[in-house]
């Protein structure tokens, strides 16, 4: 176990517990500080960025698209998997978050301008990530094939070696970019641990201190493994069926469950009662049709490629425990769908 990275862990985790202790009202207080700051500094970021020498041509990478790409199923996956997880899809938290609006809250509106906001800071992110990205091109000769690949490396260490060498001020910035990324981050981990403790509050009547002191705790010691020498791999195989699977399968059955069972067009004409923007009958098909059988393709050729050509070199048995680890997200997520709620008891 690496000791600065466990302390950095534990930091974190107290972090979350702290911010939560109070309920709602702390979260919307930190909210109000934690939400509108790294927006800022990323808009720093990215000014300083596309002032650097050759910042157009990576630019020109990240907005110049390769339209044959758009037939492998891969891609499709990873697309719905960063939007379910950048919009908190199929997770609990928007549903835990919408609980603590009013009865009568303008549903529509809420949706279209937290997908619009999110879609626009993630689309500034790419300004200021990919402009950097065109300056170390242009610093070490390498194409931007080479440099803009994706993963923790881009994060931690192509983007901060772009940023050291900026020609001022380079450790401000370096700061202002892991203040901002830890930030974002800290915002994600929160709402996690609200959804979960939110769920185990109505269906078991757990406190919410005692709910949010044992979720950071196992959080916590689950997240030791990660601190080891392996613990690198451990987060790729656990970010790629966490985010490409498990996710997709639980929005799958959402879905389903939605569309079929509690009805579409009930929820259509609820959402239009108490919204200005009124959604119209292509609700319903998106909900019934389109995106459960997107999905379940995209689900399936990925499910095949991934036992026909594995993943990054990993050996089996570590994909082996990734496809476990979704298996149990399922059976939890369906064994929490039949607990009643203690009002519901």
């Amino acid at each position: 176990i690496n000791a600065q990275i466990a302390f950095a862990l534990l930091f974190v985790w107290t972090s979350i517990y702290l911010i939560l202790y109070k309920g709602v009202k702390s979260i919307g207080k930190v909210a109000s500080i934690i939400v509108p700051l790294p927006t800022i500094l990323l808009l720093i970021l990215t000014i300083v960025g596309i002032s650097l020498p050759n910042a157009g041509s990576g630019l020109d990478f990240y907005l110049s698209p390769d339209f044959s790409k758009l037939s492998n199923p891969l891609i499709w996956l990873s697309a719905y998997a960063q939007i379910f997880f950048s919009l908190s899809l199929a997770q609990g938290i928007m549903i835990a978050y919408a609980s603590f609006l009013e009865k009568k809250s303008d549903i529509a509106n809420n949706a279209f301008i937290t997908a619009f906001a999110d879609g626009g800071i993630a689309f500034l992110a790419g300004f200021a990530v990919f402009s950097v990205l065109g300056f170390l091109s242009y610093q070490t000769g390498m194409s931007m094939e080479e440099i803009a690949r994706g993963g923790i490396g881009l994060v931690f260490i192509t983007y901060p070696t772009g940023i050291s060498k900026i020609p001022f001020m380079a450790s401000f910035f370096g700061i202002i970019f892991f203040i901002t990324l830890f930030a974002f981050g800290l915002t994600s981990a929160f709402s996690m641990v609200e959804a979960l403790s939110d769920g185990l509050k109505d269906k078991f009547g757990v406190a919410k201190e005692k709910a949010n002191f044992f979720i950071c705790l196992i959080g916590f010691l689950f997240g030791l493994i990660l601190t080891t020498g392996g613990g690198i791999y451990w987060i790729e195989i656990m970010d790629h069926f966490i985010s490409n699977f498990a996710l997709v399968f639980v929005g799958l059955l959402e879905c389903l469950i939605l569309g079929y069972i509690f009805g579409g067009e009930r929820i259509r004409k609820y959402v239009n009662e108490v919204s200005e923007i009124k959604i119209g009958k292509w609700f319903s098909i998106m909900l019934k049709l389109f995106a459960p059988i997107i999905l379940t393709l995209i689900a399936i050729s990925s499910l095949i490629e991934l036992l026909t050509h594995g993943y990054n070199g990993f050996p089996g048995w570590s994909l082996a425990i990734g496809g476990l680890l979704v298996i149990l997200i399922l059976i939890i997520s369906i064994f929490m769908g039949k607990v009643k709620c203690l009002q519901e008891q």
